[in-house]
């Protein structure tokens, strides 16, 4: 009896476990980006018009230019970019807007790997992290309204 309240009580936990955001500096964002984990670049359209993004990121702002959101048209969007059972990395301009979408996606959204860029693109492009235009991307983004 024991060993089946015990057995009980991991399978619970086990269903409800959460897991953690990863904060990860620009030599560890280097590494996920060659192995092929997704970007995701939530910020703005004028910030990626004025800094550039990382080559290949997903632009899919969370917070419009007021602050709002709608985290669960946010999530659909990016559920084609990855799953929440595959690692996903997020960044915005210096790791603020990230921290809590990487929570939400992790504590919420059942995302299991979850790598929150902690110093952002403005910690990327310090340390001459590659940028490339934002222009095809985003062009691209507006044709698929996912931007």
């Amino acid at each position: 009896m024991p060993r089946l309240i015990l057995a009980s009580f991991l399978a619970f936990a086990t269903t409800f476990a959460q897991a953690e955001v990863i904060d990860i500096d620009n030599a560890e964002l280097d590494k996920l980006v060659k192995r092929g984990v997704p970007v995701i670049d939530i910020r703005t359209l004028p910030e990626w018009e004025e800094t550039g993004i990382i080559s290949g990121s997903r632009l899919i702002t969370f917070f419009d230019e007021r602050g709002r959101s709608d985290p669960a048209a946010w999530l659909e969007k990016i559920k084609p970019v990855a799953k929440p059972n595959e690692p996903v990395i997020v960044i915005c301009r210096s790791g603020n807007r990230t921290k809590p979408v990487s929570q939400f996606l992790s504590q919420q959204a059942g995302y299991t790997q979850v790598y929150n860029v902690k110093n952002g693109i403005k910690g990327w492009s310090k340390e001459n992290g590659p940028l490339t235009p934002a222009t095809q991307s985003i062009a691209a983004c507006r044709a698929a309204k996912s931007c």
